[in-house]
C-alpha cells in the first residue's frame, strides 16, 4: 500500500476535521493516509512523494497562515512540479480568495492540483464540506 502525507495547519480544528476527511478518503480509496501538523514535518519529508495534500484556513486578507504554512508552502514551491496536490482549507470570511490563488500558485510551480478549490468549508465543515474532502481523499488515492 501506499502513504498518502496529508499536511495542515489549523488554528480552530476545522482545517485539522478537513484533514481527518481527506484521510478517510485516502483510506476509502485503498492508500495509507498520515495526517501530519505542518510543524511537526519538514517540506524535505515531501520532496519525493508523487501525491500528497495540503491544508491551511483562511487567514487575515485571504492569505495563507503566515507563521508556519507560508514558508512551508514556499519551500514545497521549489519541488512541486509534476506533484499531485490535494489542497483544502476552512475559511470564516470572504468568498475563498485564498484557495483561488494558492491553486493557482501551485498550478504555477508545475503541480496538478487534484480536485481544484473544491475542498473549502466556510467554518466547521458541514455535509457537503465533508462530502467535498472525503472525495478529495479519494481522487488523490486513485492517482
Amino acid at each position: 500500500m501506499s502513504k498518502i502525507a496529508v499536511v495542515f495547519w489549523s488554528g480552530t480544528g476545522n482545517t485539522e476535521r478537513m484533514a481527518e476527511l481527506v484521510a478517510q478518503g485516502i483510506r476509502e480509496g485503498g492508500k495509507e493516509a498520515d495526517v501530519l501538523p505542518a510543524d511537526a514535518v519538514s517540506p524535505a519529508d515531501l520532496k519525493d512523494l508523487p501525491v500528497f495534500a495540503l491544508g491551511c484556513p483562511s487567514m487575515g486578507a485571504e492569505q495563507l497562515e503566515e507563521s508556519v504554512m507560508e514558508g512551508f508552502v514556499t519551500e514545497v514551491e521549489a519541488f512541486a512540479s509534476g506533484k499531485t496536490i490535494g489542497l483544502f482549507g476552512s475559511y470564516g470570511w470572504g468568498d475563498g480568495q485564498w484557495m483561488r490563488d494558492w491553486v493557482e500558485r501551485m498550478q504555477g510551480a508545475g503541480a496538478v492540483v487534484s480536485g481544484g478549490e473544491e475542498a473549502i468549508c466556510k467554518e466547521a465543515p458541514d455535509g457537503d464540506g465533508e462530502a467535498a474532502c472525503i472525495l478529495l481523499g479519494k481522487k488523490l488515492a486513485a492517482v
